[in-house]
């Protein structure tokens, strides 16, 4: 069950997550496979910060109910950010995490991974021309995970972290990283679940 929050986005209780498999474990990081899935994006002008806030939005607008058909789509986990090149009746669909993010010179990529259960035919059609549906094809990634602040330095410091554990381990990278996240805004510093995802060769 999803829940409101007096801020207006979405309690995280039972999130549904993307599937996959540790493969490797490194020192203080591991390589994921993860099996293809399905997102909602939308992407977004503007400093990291705002285009977070904004594609958050966006796309809780579409998950609860900004769609043709009135359906409500649960949420996932995480919500992912990530630098992408610009581009030029309604349904309730379940949250899952995690968010992503990432960042281009434009703005940013910000998505909501669907449920499991959904495929492009099944999911409702998004009303606001922004939000995008788009399949993930199976995908190897780096990844580390810390909590504490959204904070710029903070993601620097654990960015240059998985980059050198990474290359230690002899692993090359390719395209931007991936910011995601797990919590809503309000959850304390100390038990927030970030982490940063890096595509491996």
């Amino acid at each position: 069950m999803n829940l409101r929050h007096e801020s207006g986005y979405p309690v995280f209780t039972s999130i549904e997550e993307p599937k996959f498999v540790i493969t490797q474990q490194l020192n203080g990081a591991e390589v994921r496979e993860y099996a293809p899935y399905i997102v909602a994006e939308v992407v977004v002008p503007g400093p990291a910060d705002e285009a977070s806030t904004q594609g958050f939005k966006l796309l809780a607008g579409y998950i609860f109910g900004k769609n043709k058909g009135d359906r409500k789509v649960a949420m996932t986990a995480p919500v992912t950010q990530t630098p992408v090149a610009p581009t030029p009746a309604s349904q309730k669909i379940e949250m899952t995490a995690p968010v992503t993010q990432s960042a281009t010179s434009s703005g940013y990529a910000v998505q909501f991974v669907m449920p499991a259960q959904f495929t492009l035919e099944t999911l409702p059609e998004p009303i606001d021309p922004q939000v995008h549906l788009k399949a993930v094809p199976s995908t190897r990634y780096g990844v580390i995970k810390y909590s504490g602040l959204w904070s710029q330095s903070n993601y620097d410091t654990h960015l240059a972290t998985l980059r050198s554990t990474l290359a230690a381990a002899q692993l090359k990278t390719t395209g931007d990283p991936v910011l995601s996240r797990y919590n809503p805004p309000w959850t304390p510093w100390f038990m927030r679940r970030n982490e940063i995802w890096l595509k491996l060769d």
